[in-house]
């Protein structure tokens, strides 16, 4: 893996409690309220970057396959579900929607 940026979920997913809230009143950012108090938010480009799908993260070494400069700054989102109790899946307006961004995650990329 010489060189290879390793995504931070390649050995699994850390146990995050939900958020207590998802805010989505802006389509370039989604805030989150997490328990204790701690509030959060992290724009959809730098969601989009994180994404742990097969697409954007070799499923066998964990290296980053996305190109950020492929990603366009004014990225949106277009849609959040739930995933179980874990997790969210995200539609970005550049068509791409199958990451699930666990809870552990979304506290990582949105500086919770």
């Amino acid at each position: 893996m010489s060189g290879a940026k390793q995504h931070p979920e390649a050995n699994g997913p850390e146990r995050v409690a939900p958020p207590e809230r998802i805010l989505r009143r802006e389509p370039e950012r989604i805030g989150f309220e997490w328990p204790g108090g701690v509030s959060s938010s992290v724009s959809a480009r730098d969601l989009r970057l994180g994404c742990p799908c097969a697409r954007c993260v070799d499923e066998f070494t964990g290296a980053a396959l996305l190109d950020p400069k492929t990603v366009a700054e004014d990225l949106t989102q277009s849609g959040v579900e739930l995933v179980g109790n874990y997790a969210l899946s995200v539609t970005f307006s550049d068509g791409h929607r199958t990451g699930i961004f666990t809870w552990a995650a979304l506290r990582r990329l949105s500086g919770a």
